[in-house]
């Protein structure tokens, strides 16, 4: 009997070959389009898991409020860990990364002993020995419980190793960092790579050597390990006696009013699991870590499901769309005695080999696409050939799915009447067009919203990019890895700066671009007691031309100048926001406490975005200081490419046999926003998938409709109807179900986005416009799918139709 099946499945699969290929293909794409989706979803939630003991590592959190609004930071005092590992039990230890180095110190030179060229290399972080325990951190060569105990060492990836000692033997080589012959670096191991599924990307690990105890400087992430079986809200509780112990004595010795203290007082310490740190973090002050989005994945999520549903829609679509041309073989097979279940157990047959050959092709699909898939979305995805699951769940989502696409049509199918077919016409229920009608307002409503949501998208990034920032960042070049001039850096600005097509110089890595690097601080107004004031705000190294060549506009007070001795040593210049924060009408001439020193205000420039849109513009201060991780060049208007022939001399002159890299300020800008833009992309990508899957199911109905109605549209030929009335007679009707999915759609997809925008401090408006250009492109991609079908059987010659009548 299923011999038997599959012969007739078969014949039936030959006898058309057009709806074969649009059944299977229209299946294949939606499957193609959720195994892509499924096997990202499936990379973003496998970060952080592969440490041994991921349920008991956290990451702490501090969240405090000032001036009513809860803020919250991931940066500590250096004696912080120490602290929590000596004074609660429960931890078992407490180690420290330092953030000023992951957030960027820039490119770094890098030269081995002996060899006169450096490379520059990044992603170098520090930790103590503590975090490279906790964090698991496996070693291929070296002993890991000395590895970062020794001033001066570096632990380097396998795959730097590899580059540099493709010997094999590193450990106890020594190597220069920034150009630094005085200072060598022992390599004392050589660890794994780390995971690309890691919150955390490095290649060289050095030690902490700071050893600045004081309770006011916060630097550092702090990972702790705790014992099994630990009460994490009872343990966070306890961890607010931190502030009363060691943080309150230390404010209280610099004078700090009780005011302030108070503020202190209503600090907390939140433990966040390492697993939610790359997905679920919720932090105003960013990291500086990879980070996706946990609203992405769900995102994702829902449209898989849904171009699944609508291929499935389409399967349904297209096998009653047939129906007519199988009435007389069910007529036929029940009249000579077969059964229903018989007929079922056919026409589910039938849909569970087009399921299967529809599996086939969306796999080899999503293979073949994956490549694609993983540039736009900056991953490294693997298709899992060889994992053990992959064919077995293949496999029996192929059956399953071919089921339930099958279990509709083959009890539809299986139920038309012998009579009735015989005498040539079929049950009520076969002209009963309200289930497909509804899929299809279904697909289109689905559609309608990925349409909006692709043009809502569009122009929030068009608006991100095109905003004026407060800073010039037009033909600005960022020379990186400077800090390898050493004590020729001053006279190199001055050498870029004679050239003509120099506009202006600064050095400083403290620039508004991911990567560039940060320093935050508390601020106080001197000797005011102001019920606790005192502001977060980053106070940013810079030197005396960062103002001009950035393009800054100063409000008020004046620039940095050389000509007033004292602005290299206590003077600073503040954003309008840091004022409004600190309660300063008029702020030039006031002082302010950062914990360490006491500055007075200067100038006032205006505020810029130094930060991703997503957040708003936070207080920010400049003071005179030495960081020479970058150099940015500002270019007079006309063709680059003369000046960077320029600069690079200058640059071969200073540092001979180095490589110079740069980069443009306007790209990096564009890179802050590159997590958005990328999402962007994918949620277009499968936006284009589910509209090309929605209008498979329209030509499915329209193929119906004509079938069902091709001695009707006969006749009224013999009579005399023209085209235009036939043509309007087969597409008003489905014109009307997407004129209601388009109505459907709309609120539908306000409300979704406005609660996407929400993310971003600085967004589109929704206007009218939006989904009126979403409807029309629905309206125009429906009315060509429809016409393919209604064009045809409008041109249809009449004995054609009426040949078996």
């Amino acid at each position: 009997m299923f011999k038997n099946h599959l012969n007739i499945a078969w014949r039936t699969i030959k006898k058309d070959k057009l709806f074969t290929f649009i059944k299977t293909g229209g299946f294949a794409v939606g499957i193609a389009a959720c195994l892509l989706i499924a096997l990202f979803i499936r990379n973003e939630v496998s970060y952080d898991q592969h440490y041994a003991k991921k349920n008991q590592i956290y990451r702490v959190v501090f969240q405090g409020e000032i001036q009513g609004e809860v803020m919250k930071s991931t940066h500590f005092q250096l004696p912080f860990a120490d602290a929590l590992q000596s004074d609660f039990p429960e931890i078992i230890k407490a180690g420290k990364v330092n953030t000023i180095e992951i957030f960027g110190a820039g490119k770094r030179g890098f030269r081995l002993t002996g060899k006169k060229e450096n490379t520059f290399e990044e992603n170098f972080i520090l930790a103590d020995q503590e975090a490279f325990d906790i964090l698991e951190i496996q070693l291929e060569q070296g002993d890991p419980a000395t590895a970062l105990t020794e001033p001066k060492s570096i632990v380097l990836s396998k795959s730097k190793a590899e580059k540099y000692f493709p010997n094999g033997n590193a450990l106890e080589q020594t190597i220069f960092l920034d150009n630094d012959t005085s200072t060598p670096y022992t390599v004392t191991g050589v660890m794994e790579d780390v995971p690309e599924s890691s919150h955390l990307d490095f290649d060289f690990l050095l030690p902490i050597e700071d050893t600045n105890q004081s309770w006011t400087n916060q630097n550092y992430f702090t990972y702790v390990l705790v014992n099994p079986n630990t009460n994490i809200q009872e343990l966070e509780q306890k961890m607010t006696l931190i502030v009363e112990k060691y943080i309150i004595p230390a404010q209280m010795k610099r004078g700090r009013s009780a005011n302030f203290i108070d503020v202190l007082r209503t600090a907390e310490y939140k433990l966040q699991p390492i697993t939610d740190i790359y997905l679920k973090s919720d932090l105003k002050m960013q990291d500086g870590l990879k980070h996706g989005d946990v609203k992405f994945v769900w995102l994702f999520a829902a449209i898989a499901i849904f171009v699944l549903l609508l291929a499935i829609i389409n399967f349904i679509n297209l096998s009653t769309a047939k129906s007519a041309n199988r009435a007389k073989e069910v007529g036929l097979r029940k009249t000579i005695g077969a059964f229903r279940n018989n007929l079922v157990n056919q026409f589910l047959t039938e849909s569970v080999i087009f399921s299967v050959i529809s599996f086939v092709l969306g796999i080899v699909l999503a293979w073949v696409l994956l490549p694609t898939f993983n540039e736009i979305a900056s991953k490294n995805i693997e298709f899992p050939w060889t994992t053990w699951w992959f064919a077995p769940l293949m496999l029996m989502a192929a059956l399953v799915v071919g089921i339930l696409a099958g279990l509709y049509p083959a009890f539809y199918l299986s139920a038309f009447r012998p009579a009735n077919v015989l005498k040539g016409t079929l049950s009520v229920g076969s002209k009963s067009g309200r289930l497909r009608s509804g899929l299809v307002v279904f697909q289109f409503t689905t559609s309608v919203v990925l349409i909006i949501g692709t043009l809502i998208i569009y122009r929030q990034m068009d608006f991100i990019i095109n905003k004026e920032l407060g800073y010039n960042k037009e033909r600005v070049v960022v020379l990186e890895g400077t800090n390898i001039l050493g004590n020729k850096i001053e006279s190199f600005k001055e050498q870029l700066s004679s050239l003509s097509q120099v506009k202006n110089v600064t050095s400083t890595n403290y620039l508004p671009i991911d990567g560039g690097s940060r320093n935050g601080n508390t601020f106080m107004v001197e000797g005011q007691d102001d019920g606790g004031r005192g502001i977060p705000a980053q106070i940013w190294r810079v030197d005396y031309d960062y103002i001009k060549t950035l393009g800054i506009q100063l409000e008020k007070g004046r620039d940095f100048s050389k000509d007033f001795a004292y602005d290299s040593i206590n003077s600073i210049i503040i954003n309008t926001k840091m004022a409004s924060e600190l309660g300063l009408q008029d702020p030039v001439g006031k002082k302010l406490d950062n914990n360490s020193q006491v500055f007075e205000v200067i100038g006032v420039i205006e505020d810029f975005h130094f930060k991703s849109l997503k957040e708003d513009i936070s207080a920010l201060s400049l003071v005179i200081g030495s960081d020479v991780g970058a150099v940015s060049v500002k270019l007079e208007k006309g063709d680059p490419t003369e000046a960077l022939a320029s600069i690079e001399k200058v640059w071969n002159r200073n540092v001979p046999n180095q490589a110079l890299n740069y980069s443009f300020l306007e790209q990096e800008f564009a890179q802050m926003h590159e997590d958005v833009q990328r999402m962007g992309k994918i949620f277009n990508s499968f936006a284009l998938f589910a509209i090309l899957v929605a209008c498979l199911g329209l030509f499915a109905l329209s193929a119906f409709m004509v079938e069902q109605r091709r001695k009707e549209i006969s006749i009224r030929r013999v009579l005399g109807a023209p085209f235009k009335n036939i043509y309007q007679l087969l597409t008003l009707d489905f014109l009307k179900l997407i004129i209601i999915s388009i109505c459907i759609a709309i609120p539908i997809g306000w409300y979704l986005m406005s609660r996407w925008l929400e993310g971003f401090a600085y967004r589109i408006s929704i206007g009218w416009e939006i989904f009126l250009t979403a409807g029309l492109i629905a309206l125009g991609i429906a009315i060509v799918t429809i016409s393919y079908q209604s064009i045809g059987a409008a041109l249809l010659k009449p004995t054609k139709g009426l040949r078996t009548e």
